[in-house]
């Protein structure tokens, strides 16, 4: 049997004939096909981490959630205590793709027109003017997000899902790619503002931060006390590339066996006693939104791509259910009294419901 995928170069294959050459294979050769495209775009993956690990020291597991909100077309928040590098490590990825990037200091006098922008009524030209804020930019680092008041961060809600801001009578596209990457501490509570719901859900995953471990520590020391300092961090990715990533990950194979997986799982936090979860009823004031299943799917996806493989494994739902999950579930009072967090109740559903 002749390959069809073996003698003509990927990279100089145009879309069109890609789609005439999958009518004719089987589904073996079209995984093989996709796995093909991944592999010969992990070299470029490669760049954009060893130019992140450059600064970043530790924190992989922070640095590979960053990169499949990236692929996934998603948006993070990162949740921990000061100096764990959280603001670092947004910074840096900005500086190691070749977009716009914007940081806002989320304070609690900050106005929503501080982040979109307004109109200006310009005297010479006798009529209102645009003035955009700093949102419209590929990148935005919104640092501390929970030490602004409800209506700065409801500023967000149409940029984060519709990616487009409008102002006046007119609706403005965002650039793309477009990545809301949010920072928030969680251990000072006084003028701090919690997140409403709405916008929590629209976040692909939260990651909670823990310390570095001994020897990590010893090299972010060495790191930065050093003569010379930090290193310098150059664009290795661009746009383009980005738009190139995210089209692959959208191609990555979903069997419909995990598919049905992915939906248990989410299921499962409204409706436990179904899956033999009755303790969980008292817990649980409410579940996750089908946003949770749709990110879970995609983040499997860009999780399948990073390991270069062409399909998604019940492993790669399993790593990332934790971050996709855990701010979309509500917890009542009983839970707070037993101090069950949202992660425990995650876990547990996890090794629960069955894998295919």
């Amino acid at each position: 049997m002749i390959n069809k995928t073996k003698d003509v170069p990927f990279t100089f294959v145009s879309k069109k004939i890609i789609k005439a050459m999958n009518e004719f294979l089987n589904p073996s050769e079209k995984l093989e096909l996709i796995r093909q495209k991944i592999q010969l775009e992990q070299e470029s993956m490669a760049r954009l981490k060893e130019e992140i690990r450059k600064v970043i020291v530790g924190q992989e597991r922070m640095v590979n959630r960053l990169l499949i909100a990236l692929l996934a077309d998603g948006h993070v928040l990162l949740e921990g205590v000061p100096g764990l590098a959280k603001t670092l490590a947004i910074k840096t990825l900005s500086e190691a793709i070749n977009v716009s990037f914007s940081r806002i200091q989320f304070t609690p006098d900050l106005l929503p027109a501080d982040l979109t922008g307004t109109l200006i009524y310009s005297q010479k030209e006798e009529d209102f003017q645009v003035k955009k804020g700093p949102i419209f930019a590929n990148f935005i680092l919104a640092d501390e997000i929970n030490r602004a008041p409800a209506k700065v961060q409801s500023a967000l809600l149409e940029a984060m899902q519709e990616k487009q801001v409008t102002l006046g009578d007119e609706t403005y596209e965002l650039p793309k790619p477009f990545l809301v990457l949010a920072t928030q501490n969680p251990i000072e509570q006084e003028g701090t503002y919690p997140l409403p719901e709405a916008q929590v859900d629209r976040f692909m995953l939260k990651v909670i931060l823990d310390y570095p471990t001994k020897e990590e520590e010893r090299k972010i020391i060495r790191s930065v006390i050093r003569k010379e300092g930090l290193e310098k961090v150059k664009p290795v990715i661009n746009a383009k590339d980005i738009e190139r990533f995210r089209e692959l990950v959208r191609e990555v194979y979903l069997d419909e066996k995990i598919e049905q997986y992915i939906v248990d799982l989410v299921v499962a936090t409204r409706q436990p006693e179904a899956f033999q979860l009755d303790h969980l009823q008292t817990l649980i004031s409410f579940g996750c939104s089908p946003r949770a299943g749709i990110n879970l799917a995609l983040a499997a996806k860009a999780n399948a791509f990073l390991q270069g493989r062409g399909f998604v494994i019940p492993e790669d739902v399993r790593t990332l259910a934790e971050d996709v999950m855990q701010h979309r579930i509500g917890l009542t009072y009983e839970a707070e009294a037993e101090n069950k967090t949202a992660k425990d109740i995650v876990l547990e559903i996890v090794n629960k419901v069955q894998v295919p």
